[in-house]
């Protein structure tokens, strides 16, 4: 089956699911086999990045699917960071001339019928981004996030729903103010008007620049509650209290805020000294001093206009 789209009157005949691998061996094939029975009305296939792996993952891949035609593997020759990988894949499918694009973390599996559930969104709202809903792959009763939503006056972004079991409250469709880069799908014309992630950030903060690139455009974002998937949160950066995550945190939320925020930037300023403040004095009571060096070698970067990859 194939849907006629409204608004850049597209058909919905084909969907590239593009996933960035570094060092994922013990993700992939999960994830992989997980999209290869997803129930679909589109001819899916998988392009597969890899970002300078040095782990055999991407060996692996070609040994369990050299014959399977729907995945590609793309291998670059440096790790570029995540929003490059998911351009390099994005580009790659427009050449395909896929009409949706699906950004998905390969820590993660999906229901069998996800990607049907996007597509059914995504006919009723087919010049809009649309994200699931997603589980703790650990604790399936256990939302990790049903959607975002953004604080008014700093446009501080956070997960609904986050560690609530499930009792059935995210079950409506809704419109949304900040989508995840865990699972992402766009459609072409979205791409085409608002443009590829933005490479100065390396890894995270790319999915909330976005969110903001295209809602201040007039573009939606719609959460899907009868799409589900599952994470394995913070497998791929070992979780919040690592330094490259301190690091990328605190430069990246600055580089974002001041490209999006204007003139309520200096009030924002406010509010992440106070905060980066408290998470140091807390990291220091605990002895993680690793992680208040790394939040200022992010705000030093930051001020030095040094973006992409972490020099340190």
């Amino acid at each position: 089956m194939s849907c006629w789209l409204n608004s850049w009157v597209i058909r919905m005949e084909k969907l590239a699911i593009i996933l960035v691998n570094y060092n994922g061996k013990q993700y992939n094939e999960a994830c992989i086999d997980s999209i290869l029975a997803g129930q679909s009305s589109c001819d899916k296939s998988i392009i597969v990045v890899d970002n300078a792996s040095q782990d055999d993952s991407m060996e692996l891949l070609r040994k369990r699917y050299n014959n399977d035609a729907r995945i590609e593997l793309i291998a670059l020759e440096d790790n570029y960071g995540f929003s490059y990988a998911n351009n390099v894949g994005i580009r790659r499918a427009i050449e395909e001339d896929a009409d949706y694009v699906l950004l998905l973390n390969n820590d993660t599996e999906i229901d069998v019928d996800m990607l049907a559930r996007l597509e059914e969104c995504a006919q009723r709202h087919p010049d809009s981004m649309i994200v699931p809903k997603i589980y703790y792959s650990d604790r399936r009763d256990v939302i990790w996030s049903a959607g975002g939503k953004v604080s008014p006056l700093i446009r501080k972004v956070s997960h609904i729903g986050v560690d609530q079991v499930d009792r059935g409250q995210f079950e409506e469709e809704a419109e949304i103010a900040f989508a995840t880069g865990c699972a992402l799908m766009i459609p072409k014309g979205v791409i085409e008007q608002a443009g590829l992630l933005d490479e100065d950030f390396f890894l995270y903060y790319e999915d909330t620049e976005y969110s903001f690139r295209l809602t201040g455009m007039g573009i939606s974002i719609y959460y899907c509650p009868k799409a589900v998937m599952y994470h394995k949160v913070g497998a791929s950066t070992k979780g919040a209290d690592s330094p490259l995550c301190a690091y990328y945190i605190a430069r990246n939320w600055l580089l974002c805020n001041r490209k999006h925020l204007g003139r309520r930037y200096p009030v924002f300023l406010i509010y992440f000294a106070l905060n980066r403040l408290v998470c140091c004095l807390l990291w220091l009571v605990h002895g993680k001093i690793a992680l208040v060096q790394a939040t200022i070698r992010g705000i030093a970067d930051y001020r030095k206009k040094v973006f992409g990859r972490a020099r340190y």
